[in-house]
């Protein structure tokens, strides 16, 4: 999926544009799934791809809502990250490339993941909710 920066910025809020098209970080307990808790799907707020499931989601504690595993894995690309004095693992939509967060190898069984992912970079579609 292809589409201009300004399309984008047509599209998204100041602040999802921040974040998954420039690689922002929305500040910790601040969005709006990090204690979420309804079961159903999370998507990716740029193009609508599945991303997560509700079945996967755990509290982390880290201030963001946290997956220890994709709904899809082919959904979600994964690339080094070394910005900031950091050594990480990025985590982005495979379909419109917009960052997601990071995963962590701090996460519970059984994959002992932690996707740590920013709530303005998701959309959510409630179970039985077509």
């Amino acid at each position: 999926m292809k589409k201009t920066d300004e399309e984008w910025k047509s599209e998204l809020t100041a602040e999802q544009y921040d974040v998954t098209r420039q690689g922002g970080t929305e500040p910790a307990y601040a969005g709006k799934y990090n204690d979420h808790k309804e079961e159903g799907v999370y998507l990716c707020s740029c193009c609508k791809r599945e991303l997560f499931s509700s079945e996967e989601k755990f509290s982390s504690g880290s201030g963001w809502p946290s997956f220890w595993q994709p709904l899809i894995k082919e959904n979600v690309d994964e690339k080094s990250d070394s910005s900031f004095g950091m050594r990480r693992v990025e985590v982005s939509c495979s379909n419109c490339g917009a960052h997601l967060g990071h995963v962590f190898e701090d996460g519970p069984e059984p994959t002992g993941q932690r996707y740590c992912i920013n709530s303005l970079s998701l959309d959510f579609k409630k179970k039985n909710d077509d």
